[in-house]
Order: structure tokens, then C-alpha cells, then sequence
């Protein structure tokens, strides 16, 4: 189902019919959807070309390469981009158990150590494969890992501020949440793909209520 159609808003491009919101951020909006033929249900971010800027625009873009890119396991495909005059439809694969926020918020008191373990080692492994593909994701959160629960995994999404690095080559942008960054992007300073453990760490020590320490790079 990978590619690139043109559309029209309403029953996007005649294939999908859109349902209920799941999120929404400055420039677009997370819906559900169905396919109108197999019946299939998946996400749809849709994105409001009307209102984005230079610098919008291009995270867009990058967004767009590095999920066509990238094709694992713990990584929410991106199965077709839809485009219309005034929207751009990114038609994202769903996951059924919502996402990792909650799912902190509703287990207080922490995760069984076994569990917490699995999760983790997916992420480490989606992670891990982007940066083996020169492909940095840069806004690793809880709010951005789903659950398919179905299927026994989580999965990275949300790749709007993804961009490809040179081996080797320092990153300069500083962006994604604060919350989960690293001193060095909230500093201004150049970071690379080694920076990202301290975001592994904020986001999964409230699953066991511990810290992690890592000795190796991503």
C-alpha cells in the first residue's frame, strides 16, 4: 500500500473514511480512519499545508523521507501519503492500546521488571536501527511510543522531527521536547545519536520507578 497518490478532501482519495480524533498538534491532526474496500482500520495524520512555514515544511518533509525509510518491527509503517491542494494525508499504520503515557499514568506504581524489560528492548531496538540507517528521530517521548497490543510490541511514531546525519558529523538543531532532552540540545551545543540514551532513560525509568545507566552508544 506504499506511495504517493493525489486526493480530494471528504472520502480521502475515494479509499478511506474518516472517524473520530485521536490527536491533534499545531499543524495537523490524528484521525481514524477506515478503509473503504478491505475495511481496515489505520491513522491518518492529517496536515493543513495552508498553515506551515518554511521551517514547518521542511520538518514535514523529513518526516516523510525518513518514515518511508525506515521498515521495522517496532516502527509504525507508513503505508501511503495522499495529497490535495490544501492537505497532505500521512496514512499510518494503528495501534490498539494507546500510548506509553498512559500507560505510565495508569501503572503508578511501576511495571513488572520482566515486562518493562521488553518494552524497553524493542524501543532500544527501533532506536538502534534508525541510527544504523542515518536516520535520528529526535523526539523520543512516551507520548510517541504506541502499544499494539495484539501483537505483543510497542512501536516508534511520530517522526516529525526525524532528519538524516552524516556518520560521524554533529547534529545543530535543537528540537523535540525538553522535557526528554539532553543538556547538550537544551544548551545549543552540538550532539550526536549518543545523546539519545539520556532520553531512553527519562522515559522508561517511570516504568520500573529506577534509573538505567548505559555504557554504549546507540
Amino acid at each position: 500500500m506504499a506511495g504517493f497518490k493525489r486526493g480530494y478532501d471528504g472520502k480521502i482519495a475515494g479509499l478511506y473514511d474518516l472517524d473520530k480524533t485521536l490527536g491533534r498538534g499545531h499543524f495537523a491532526v490524528v484521525k481514524l480512519a477506515r478503509h473503504v474496500f478491505t475495511g481496515e482500520k489505520v491513522a491518518v495524520k492529517v496536515i493543513d499545508k495552508t498553515k506551515l512555514d518554511t521551517v514547518a515544511t521542511g520538518h514535514l518533509f523529513q518526516e516523510v523521507r525518513c518514515m518511508k525509510l525506515v521498515q521495522h518491527p517496532n516502527i509504525v509503517r507508513l503505508y501511503e501519503v495522499i495529497d490535495t491542494q490544501t492537505k497532505l494525508y500521512l496514512i499510518l499504520e494503528l495501534g490498539d492500546g494507546g500510548d506509553m503515557f498512559d500507560y505510565i499514568m495508569k501503572h503508578e506504581q511501576g511495571l513488572n521488571e520482566d515486562l518493562a524489560k521488553k518494552y524497553f528492548a524493542q524501543i532500544v531496538h527501533a532506536i538502534s536501527y534508525c541510527h544504523r540507517l542515518h536516520v535520528v528521530h529526535r523526539d523520543l517521548k512516551p507520548e510517541n511510543v504506541v502499544f499494539f497490543e495484539k501483537q505483543g510490541l510497542v512501536k516508534l511514531t511520530d517522526f516529525g522531527f526525524s532528519n538524516k546525519f552524516q556518520p560521524g558529523k554533529k547534529l545543530t538543531t535543537s528540537c523535540g521536547s525538553l522535557a526528554y532532552s539532553a543538556p547538550e540540545i537544551l544548551l545549543g551545543d552540538e550532539y550526536d545519536t549518543c545523546n539519545y540514551i539520556l532520553s531512553l532513560v527519562v522515559h522508561f525509568a517511570p516504568l520500573l520507578k529506577m534509573f538505567f545507566i548505559f555504557g554504549v552508544c546507540l
